[in-house]
């Protein structure tokens, strides 16, 4: 985040861009890891608060106007869910045996889903099989929804590639892609950070795995073997779900749960407002500068 802010200053000072667009991720990382009531949240605001109100009175003191906008609050969590075990277990889901481990094979499924936080889409292959997949995964603990069609038009989760079910997480609990039932047969990408092969959003990859000796040591090996121009993985991620504290994908509880939106004006004030009406507000501001 230090960075980024730094590379957002010497961007403004340097081009003076109409619209500047910074993200800064350090809370989204440490309330994952250590939850958002930890001691180690508490830090980690305080070091945010540093580093993005040095920038805000850089940019303000130049005239510029500041939106800060954060898409969700993060809540407490202790309960991974496996929904893709539960189908794997009742035969709906496939996979491939391969040298790399188990790959799950999405063109021979009956169903499947795609975890990402507390939201995961459920694809279902025959319309068929629609209401033999809500009984199953209705009946998993940490399920609190299950929406079909008409229940995601209702929250406004209807895009043309949303599962033909989506699956909302309870209270404290999250969804894992994991679809192994085995650790021993997991595919190698599993114990690295790789966003694009695994089928679902895995935050623990925001962790090294506790049950290594010395990770900084394998880790050392494995850039040796990078730098010699040999194959390796760097395979220092946990496969245990329960070492993650903070989620979100849920409707918050509260609103004081929920996003926030903060500006430098009162341009567009109001109580509440969808959030892709952020954009027409940034518009409007771009337009009254």
């Amino acid at each position: 985040s230090q960075w980024i802010a730094a590379a957002a200053r010497l961007t403004f000072d340097r081009h003076r861009p109409d619209l500047t667009l910074v993200y800064l991720p350090h809370l989204d990382y440490d309330l994952q890891r250590f939850g958002p009531d930890s001691p180690a949240a508490a830090k980690a605001v305080r070091e945010i608060d540093t580093v993005a109100g040095a920038l805000i009175d850089h940019v303000r003191g130049a005239g510029a106007e500041v939106v800060v906008c954060s898409e969700y609050g993060i809540e407490a969590v202790d309960r991974p869910v496996y929904l893709n075990r539960v189908l794997r277990e009742a035969g709906w889901l496939r996979v491939r045996e391969t040298a790399v481990g188990e790959l799950l094979d999405p063109f021979v499924s009956r169903a499947f889903a795609v975890a990402d936080h507390q939201v995961a889409h459920l694809y279902v292959r025959d319309p068929a099989d629609m209401e033999g997949a809500r009984r199953l995964l209705g009946r998993v603990a940490g399920v609190e929804q299950l929406l079909d069609g008409a229940g995601q038009r209702a929250v406004g989760l209807d895009h043309p590639r949303s599962g033909e079910l989506v699956a909302v997480a309870a209270p404290g609990a999250w969804f894992t892609y994991d679809y192994w039932l085995d650790d021993a047969r997991a595919p190698d990408f599993a114990r690295t950070v790789d966003i694009h092969r695994k089928p679902g959003y895995d935050p623990r990859e925001l962790f090294l795995d506790p049950t290594l000796r010395h990770p900084q040591l394998r880790i050392a090996r494995r850039l040796l073997q990078k730098r010699l121009g040999m194959r390796y993985l760097m395979d220092v991620i946990p496969l245990d779900g329960t070492l993650v504290r903070g989620s979100h994908g849920r409707l918050p509880s509260t609103p004081a749960a929920g996003p926030v939106l903060l500006g430098s004006n009162r341009t567009g004030e109001c109580e509440a407002m969808e959030m892709a009406a952020v954009r027409d507000l940034l518009l409007r501001q771009l337009d009254a500068g």
